[in-house]
Order: structure tokens, then C-alpha cells, then sequence
């Protein structure tokens, strides 16, 4: 660096301008001040643990006070209205992550507990206090979200392919209206709707895992529909007409055309209805029910799901109440693991598949 490059950057303050990194240097500092506020208030009694998620939201408000005000003294009006903007982005950025990272935080460090390999190779069996696990539970899971996606990707997809590539008119409205009616639909309806229809069919009392796997695709579908059609919207026109200029009829270009240019996006449509429906609980537990024990059979007897295991733990607490509460912190942490793991899938998926690397 110039003397002269080295001179204009150690006078940035004389010359109206904050340094580079000051307002990193700012925000870290705030939430310094507020981290050691916290650790006296907890040394003196009046908190019963460091409140981490507290210090950072509190330092982010000292923030954007400390750095207006230092905006303000050194660079003018001007400039401080533009730092404000930006730090009340930066907050909104903050204050949104906060809830994930302690949601995250506490579901691990309680999930540990029992985060063991007995929990991942026994069921609750006749098992009453500590031991057992939720290998049932994993399975029914993993049984019935596959069920509803064999069932709702499908029929998602070639509704969306006709809303985009044929529908027109008053059909077509009326299933866009439907689809974002059922959006909205609150899940307990969707199991109540499925056990209502069974129940009519082979009688009263019905419980089963394909009976869940028909009330999560009820969830699963709008999902698919409305992220599809947006994915298969933005392929270019060009594509398609280069390939009706060939002479390809229009069932052969959507697909070897339209698909495959689509595919990553789509994929990651259906890993995020996944996401939607795979923590359900509501119509899980009214339509498969709960059991202790092992069954692979969607179409016999009741099925576990961990949405169900985790609520029956904690709702059924015995003499040892710590036992059932690790079981079902344990429970969710397996959960949120499946979860991340679709989602890693679906964007290896979308990665190899992208129209970049596409034929």
C-alpha cells in the first residue's frame, strides 16, 4: 500500500467517512455489552441462566442506536438515514434467525439425552420406565410420508403440467381455486376427511398407515401443484417452440423438454411438501393411531409415526417423567435430522439435474 493510500486510510474519520468494518466492529461489540450485562444479572441471582438469545437480541437493538448516532456525528444526516436502513435490515435478519437457532439449540442439547443406539433399534414394547426406543415409531414414518408421495407427486405434477401446458378457461380457474382453497386447509381436517371416508367404507374404528399416507397426500398435493406450476412456468418459451418447429408433438416436448429442464426445481418442490406434511400430527394420530410395537405393514393394524411418538411421550408421563421427556426430545431431534437429510437430497438432486448439466 502508498503512503499516500495508507494516509487516506487512517484520516477516514477526518474525512467524514466511518473506517471499513465499523459497523461490524459496532454489533459485535453491542452484543459484548449485553453478553456481560447478562452474566452479572446471572452471577447476581436474578436470572436463573445466561439468556444467549436475550444478549444478542437486545446488543442488535444497542446497535442500531450506536451506530445512527456515530453515523450521524462523523459522516452527516445523509449517510445515518442510509446506516438506519441497514441496520434495521440487519435486525429483522437477526431477530428472524434467533427463534431457528434456539429452537435449534434446545432441541439438541435436550435430544442427546437419549440420542443413543438403543433408541434407534428397539420399540416401547413392553417397556414402562427408561429403555425402549423409537424404531416403530422411524418406521412408520418413513412408511407413510413415502406412501403420500407416492401417492400426491403424481397427481400434483400432471395438474400442474395441465394448468401450464394446457389448461384454459373455466376448468382451469376452478382448479386453481380449489388447489389454493386447499392450502389452507388445517391439517385435522384432512385426517378427519380421510378417517371419515374409511370409516364409511370398512366401518367404524379404522385405523391403518395407509389411511395417514391418504391424509398427508390431501396435505402433500396443493403443495406440489403450486410449486410445480411455478417451476414449469419459467422455462423458456424458446425451448418449447424450437422443439414444434422440429415437428415434436406437444406431449414429447413437455417431455423431453420441459421435464428435464424443470426437474431440479421441482424436486425441490416435492422435498418441501415432504417438509410440510412428515411432522404432522393431528391426522397421523386420528388416522394410524399409536401402538408400542413393530409393524411394517401399512395395511394392517395401527402404525406409529414420530409426529405421535413424540406427543405420547410427553402427554404420557410416567412416575419418571425425565425418562418420557428425553424420549421425546429425542424423538423430535430425529425428526428435524430426516428432514435435513431430505433436504441435502434435494439439493444434490437439484444440483446434478440443474438445466446447466442437463441433455
Amino acid at each position: 500500500m502508498s503512503v499516500a493510500a495508507r494516509a487516506s486510510s487512517n484520516n477516514t474519520l477526518t474525512a467524514g467517512k466511518l473506517p471499513r468494518g465499523t459497523a461490524w466492529y459496532v454489533l459485535v461489540g453491542s452484543w459484548v455489552v449485553f453478553g456481560v450485562i447478562f452474566l452479572l444479572l446471572q452471577a447476581g441471582g436474578m436470572t436463573k441462566d445466561f439468556n444467549l438469545v436475550g444478549a444478542l437480541f437486545f446488543g442488535t437493538i444497542l446497535f442500531d442506536i450506536l451506530i445512527v448516532v456515530i453515523s450521524m456525528i462523523v459522516e452527516g444526516g445523509r449517510k445515518a438515514k442510509d446506516r438506519l436502513v441497514t441496520s434495521l435490515v440487519t435486525t429483522a435478519f437477526i431477530v428472524a434467525l434467533l427463534p431457528l437457532v434456539s429452537l435449534l439449540y434446545t432441541v439438541v442439547t435436550s435430544g442427546t439425552n437419549r440420542f443413543d443406539a438403543t433408541f434407534f433399534n428397539s420399540s416401547m414394547r413392553n417397556i414402562i420406565g427408561p429403555g425402549g426406543g423409537a424404531l416403530h415409531a422411524i418406521v412408520g414414518t418413513l412408511e407413510i410420508t413415502l406412501a403420500a408421495a407416492v401417492i400426491s407427486v403424481p397427481i400434483g405434477l400432471l395438474t400442474s403440467i395441465y394448468l401450464v401446458e394446457y389448461g384454459r378457461g373455466p376448468l382451469a380457474r376452478g382448479i386453481t381455486f380449489f388447489v389454493d382453497v386447499m392450502t389452507g386447509i388445517p391439517s385435522i381436517v384432512a385426517g378427519l376427511f380421510a378417517y371419515a371416508l374409511f370409516s364409511l367404507i370398512l366401518g367404524p374404528g379404522i385405523r391403518g398407515g395407509y389411511i395417514g399416507a391418504i391424509a398427508l397426500a390431501v396435505l402433500m398435493i396443493p403443495v406440489v401443484v403450486r410449486s410445480s406450476e411455478e417451476i414449469l412456468k419459467i422455462v423458456p418459451n424458446e425451448l418449447r417452440e424450437a422443439s414444434y418447429a422440429l415437428g415434436v408433438p406437444k406431449w414429447l416436448t413437455i417431455v423431453k423438454i420441459v421435464l428435464p429442464t424443470s426437474l431440479a426445481g421441482i424436486t425441490t418442490g416435492v422435498m418441501l411438501a415432504i417438509a410440510r406434511v412428515i411432522g404432522e400430527t393431528a391426522p397421523l394420530l386420528l388416522t394410524a393411531g399409536f401402538t408400542a410395537s413393530m409393524n411394517y405393514n401399512l395395511f394392517s393394524e395401527r402404525m406409529m409415526t414420530l409426529p405421535v411418538f413424540v406427543y405420547t411421550q410427553y402427554a404420557n408421563q410416567g412416575p419418571d417423567s425425565a425418562t418420557f421427556v428425553d424420549r421425546a426430545w429425542a424423538g423430535a431431534l430425529t425428526l428435524i435430522l430426516i428432514v435435513m437429510a431430505l433436504n441435502l437430497v434435494a439439493r444434490i438432486v437439484s444440483k446434478l439435474f440443474a438445466p446447466k448439466f442437463g441433455r
